[in-house]
């Protein structure tokens, strides 16, 4: 009898162990995702990006900590770590950089529900990764010496020798390459070289950085320039006044129109998947990215959210069909830029 009733005691304080275990192991999941620390390679400059990643730390309590760098640098140390890399999710500043990543099968596949509301022409085909926002190629021009009407409304039309000396481009710059890549992808590569000597004919003149360029255009040095749409905002808010910097667009499907976008994908090795998701949803919430737009200056890639003051709507921009996630040969790019004269 003594026996019996001693296994009955232990059997219920089994029982209530095993229920306090079950309710604590419940307990720690929902724990491990509120207290989590992500470790996100960041493509995005830290300035832009830090702010939201506080807030997303703040609504959610997930920790975000962030190794910046150039996207392509990133993308090029996430294929040496392979499968024993630290990080759990990928921000690239650019479809290119994350295509050259998503080619190695590094990242999860990310269920539809999760990217249904950014448009497959700004994701990848497998689902591998997704956009963002999006960054419009423009001409950036001298307001007040020339009209819209008064551009070049194709690619080739810059070719023209009436814009020689008049043009800036920034060849070493990421968004540049980017932009000669769909060319190749378009045109071919014989095509794309053509196009490329005929450029370096008209004397184009060469800055380093976005920003000098527009900047350049503003004070009347050079009359127009091919960049990304945000940097005539961003100069005229680091100046504080407004600046003598128009915004032009190329005819509809254009290679000048090219919009690219920075792109998200979670790596498959990581053992944050839930708190990985949180940060895409974060990132594709309707506040977060109407706070792109008036922040950044950066275009939305959701349906409903207006496009950046004084721009057409993301729909309008007559953007060519390029594959985005294959603008990652950049080296057969540089080549033909060298080969051209431009670099």
């Amino acid at each position: 009898m003594r026996l019996r009733s001693i296994f009955a005691a232990g059997l219920a304080v089994l029982t209530i162990s095993s229920c306090t275990i079950a309710s604590n192991n419940s307990a720690t999941d929902q724990d491990q995702t509120e207290t989590s620390t992500l470790t996100v390679y960041s493509g995005r400059n830290e300035n832009f990006i830090s702010p939201f990643f506080d807030e997303f730390t703040a609504q959610t309590g997930i920790k975000v900590e962030a190794r910046f760098g150039d996207s392509a640098e990133l993308a090029a140390l996430l294929l040496e770590e392979g499968k024993n890399s630290p990080a759990d999710v990928f921000l690239s500043q650019d479809a290119g950089a994350i295509g050259a990543v998503a080619a190695q099968d590094l990242f999860k596949t990310l269920d539809s529900s999760a990217i249904s509301v950014v448009s497959e022409q700004f994701r990848d085909l497998n689902s591998k990764w997704v956009g963002i926002t999006g960054r419009s190629r423009i001409v950036a021009y001298n307001n007040k010496k020339y009209s819209a009407a008064d551009l070049p409304k194709t690619i080739d039309e810059l070719l023209d020798p009436k814009w020689s000396g008049k043009i800036a481009i920034a060849p070493t710059n990421a968004s540049f390459q980017s932009f000669i890549t769909a060319i190749v992808q378009l045109r071919g590569e014989e095509k794309a070289l053509e196009w490329l000597k005929g450029l370096n004919a008209n004397k184009p003149q060469k800055f380093e950085k976005n920003a000098q360029m527009v900047e350049a255009i503003d004070q009347g040095v050079v009359d127009l320039g091919l960049t990304n749409h945000y940097y005539v905002a961003e100069v005229s808010e680091n100046l504080g006044r407004e600046i003598n910097v128009g915004i032009s667009f190329f005819n509809n499907q254009d290679a000048g129109n090219l919009l690219n976008v920075s792109a998200l994908g979670i790596l498959q090795t990581s053992e944050k998947q839930e708190a990985s998701l949180k940060l895409l949803g974060y990132l594709l919430s309707k506040p977060t990215q109407e706070k792109f737009v008036t922040e950044t200056y950066e275009y939305s890639l959701l349906d409903g959210v207006v496009a950046p003051v004084g721009l057409p709507p993301l729909d309008q921009l007559g953007i060519p069909n390029v594959r985005l996630g294959q603008l990652s040969d950049v080296a057969k790019t540089q080549e033909l830029l060298i080969t051209s004269g431009l670099l």
